[in-house]
């Protein structure tokens, strides 16, 4: 009798590789680039490598938990099936950190809804009516004591690339409309990996599926979120004591508002 392995089990058998196998650079590189379709500016293997110094996850707002649109009132959304995404890799960073990574969000609006989010998901901090968002990321890092190149940094336009000069992880949120601008990053060395997804279509939830592919940890920690087990409860708790604070540019110093 015959046997032949479809692309299906194929794709099973990847994802049982990333949890239970020891498995090469180069077989990690196939499973990322089988699944995760965005661009890697800088090979999977050398991104890895950089994931593995990160302490904090930071997030623009606009064009990156929504598509920058804004209703009457100035205000712009998120996605459930994101922040799940979010809520995920920081659960992910806790199990094989033991601790939690720093997030913050830097936009330069006043937006209500990224308060509310930062509030109801205990970020460290959000920064707003922050044009110059380099100074954000630099008073984060002295508050936390942790260096810029252990921040992952996921962006979309122009006033985010001071920020990503910096860091040591940079994601762009990919937008057909601006395609010069990537190429622009690209060539800057600005950008690590453009996600195939854009702000509107769950970006966010495709990279935290490929950081945790990428940490060799995605099995592990979604079994825990099904099973709501002791380590993910232990996650809860102690996010749930982070309090968010607020900081914004005033007279040219972040100042907490």
């Amino acid at each position: 009798m015959a046997y032949f392995l479809t692309t299906i089990d194929c794709n099973f058998f990847y994802l049982k590789s990333i949890s239970t196998l020891t498995i090469n650079n180069m077989q990690f590189s196939s499973i990322l680039e089988d699944y995760f379709k965005g661009e890697f500016v800088i090979n999977s293997t050398a991104l890895r490598q950089k994931f593995r110094t990160i302490k904090a996850f930071v997030f623009d707002w606009d064009g990156v938990f929504n598509n920058g649109q804004k209703n009457i009132d100035g205000h712009s959304t998120f996605s459930e099936v994101d922040s799940m995404g979010v809520n995920l890799i920081r659960f992910n960073h806790h199990l094989l950190a033991k601790q939690l990574p720093v997030s913050a969000i830097i936009t330069g609006e006043n937006n209500q809804l990224a308060f509310s989010y930062a509030k109801r998901e205990n970020f460290n901090a959000i920064y707003y009516k922050v044009a110059h968002k380099e100074k954000a990321i630099l008073h984060l890092c002295k508050q936390h004591n942790i260096s810029p190149a252990e921040v992952m940094f996921v962006f979309d336009d122009v006033l985010d690339l001071s920020v990503a000069k910096l860091v040591g992880v940079r994601i762009m949120v990919n937008r057909a409309a601006n395609p010069l601008l990537i190429e622009y990053a690209k060539k800057n060395r600005l950008v690590d990996y453009v996600t195939y997804f854009d702000g509107n279509n769950n970006a966010l939830r495709e990279l935290s599926e490929m950081i945790m592919v990428m940490t060799n940890n995605y099995e592990a920690a979604i079994d825990h979120r099904i099973k709501f087990s002791e380590p993910y409860q232990a996650y809860l708790d102690v996010k749930k004591q982070i309090l968010p604070l607020s900081f914004t540019l005033l007279d040219n110093e972040i100042t907490q508002a």
